[in-house]
């Protein structure tokens, strides 16, 4: 008998999230600029344009910069500054990175507990940002992005810790 999990199910689970979340990112990134490209053309031709649309847009650009950010978090892809890694030995290179991949899922857990709150005030304000949208819809993705980034962070941690602890013994 087998007592191995079948990783094939889980990978082809990921790969769906995976599109799911290319897909939300190319829809918001077509948006904006079929928002932005419209309000252009009206203003030019016809004198006119959508009362909210700079607001929309400067809302998705939020949006896009947040989802870009997720999908950037799958293999720890953000920007770095990694000098560490190229001088030492792969060990501790490896520790050092665990460490980081660690103290990122951690700062970006705080930035969640935060704007989970933040976005409360606002749902409680009950404010409007545009065409009757409430605030709190517009700014719904800062903790949703927070919270993904350090959900990935915190497996890629475990990950290369796993790594270092496989490769010593």
């Amino acid at each position: 008998m087998n007592n191995k999990p079948d990783n094939s199910y889980f990978k082809q689970v990921q790969a769906f999230l995976y599109r799911v979340e290319n897909g939300i990112l190319v829809v918001l990134l077509l948006s904006m600029l079929a928002m932005a490209i419209s309000q252009i053309l009206m203003r030019n031709l016809f004198e006119a344009g959508i009362i909210w649309g700079d607001i929309l847009v400067r809302i998705l650009v939020l949006w896009v910069g947040l989802a870009g950010a997720m999908v950037a978090s799958r293999r720890g892809n953000h920007i770095n500054i990694d000098i560490l890694s190229r001088y030492l030995p792969e060990r501790a290179g490896n520790t050092v990175k665990s460490a980081v991949e660690f103290f990122t899922a951690a700062v970006c857990s705080v930035a969640a507990v935060y704007t989970l709150r933040f976005v409360k005030m606002e749902f409680d304000d009950g404010g409007m940002a545009f065409a009757q949208v409430p605030t709190w819809i517009c700014e719904a993705i800062i903790p949703i992005a927070f919270i993904v980034i350090a959900l990935r962070y915190f497996l890629l941690s475990l990950t290369t810790f796993l790594k270092i602890t496989k490769s010593s013994s």
